[in-house]
């Protein structure tokens, strides 16, 4: 039986605006996402029924993975002749802020639409990813975007510089729940308000102009955030946050 692998990339918030709470309940954002090279390992192998394994015991297996919503969403709608086994490789932290639920779905959108030949445009992956998550649709394009709404509208963001920097990324030992955040923030923001525009990350870029909403947050119930962020800064980081809703800080190196 042949095995399809593919790699399944995590991204960092490079600042991250929590606008307001939309009617649909989700939450308007700005914010800049860069796609890095710390990745998952997918493997997709035919079977008779459809399974998920994982290397982590700690990732959910059942029907709040985003592995298994993505899947389902695809077999309903087209029946695969054919089931398959995905077996993750985990390697980006869970509740890290980074993305590696997102990735996941990302991809087994794009392989199961190569693999079993659905002929799915670029549009109607995004709109599929959307049903899955607020940040699939960015992961199934990638690369460096201006995203906003609740992550449908994606942009492209001038990023010269970033060819010349590096991220150095910590994991601390504890993790974040996106849902806890979100409701630690409880931001009270009238609808249709614009958010404080991003500089495009060229060799004039102020990092001054960057922030994350959710650091307050963070940092009021687990202070070590501003031991690292401190840290990082005093070791000749240009600029150093959280990514999302956390639990990871990074700073940026020349």
């Amino acid at each position: 039986m042949s095995i399809y692998k593919i790699k399944s990339f995590a991204k960092l918030n490079l600042g991250l605006k929590i606008l307001n709470k939309r009617l649909d309940h989700y939450h308007n954002i700005n914010s800049i996402f860069i796609a890095i090279n710390l990745h998952d390992i997918m493997e997709f192998m035919p079977a008779r029924t459809f399974s998920i394994k994982c290397s982590n015991p700690d990732v959910p297996l059942n029907k709040t993975n985003t592995i298994y919503k993505a899947y389902n969403i695809l077999n309903k709608k087209y029946k695969f002749k054919h089931q398959y086994e995905i077996v993750l490789h985990k390697l980006i932290p869970i509740k890290s802020g980074l993305g590696g639920g997102s990735s996941n779905a990302a991809c087994t959108l794009k392989t199961l639409n190569k693999l079993c030949k659905l002929n799915l445009s670029h549009h109607e992956l995004l709109d599929l990813g959307l049903k899955v998550g607020s940040d699939v649709p960015f992961f199934i394009e990638g690369g460096i975007k201006l995203i906003k709404g609740r992550g449908e509208i994606i942009k492209k963001h001038t990023a010269s510089i970033l060819e010349s920097l590096f991220f150095l990324l910590v994991f601390p030992n504890f993790s974040i729940s996106t849902k806890w955040a979100y409701n630690k923030l409880k931001k009270t923001l009238e609808y249709g308000v614009d958010s404080t525009k991003f500089p495009a990350l060229d060799s004039n870029v102020d990092w001054k102009l960057f922030e994350n909403d959710f650091e307050k947050v963070v940092g009021s119930t687990y202070p070590e955030m501003y031991e690292i962020k401190e840290s990082l800064t005093n070791n000749g980081a240009l600029y150093s946050s959280l990514s999302g809703s956390g639990s990871t800080m990074f700073g940026v190196y020349n």
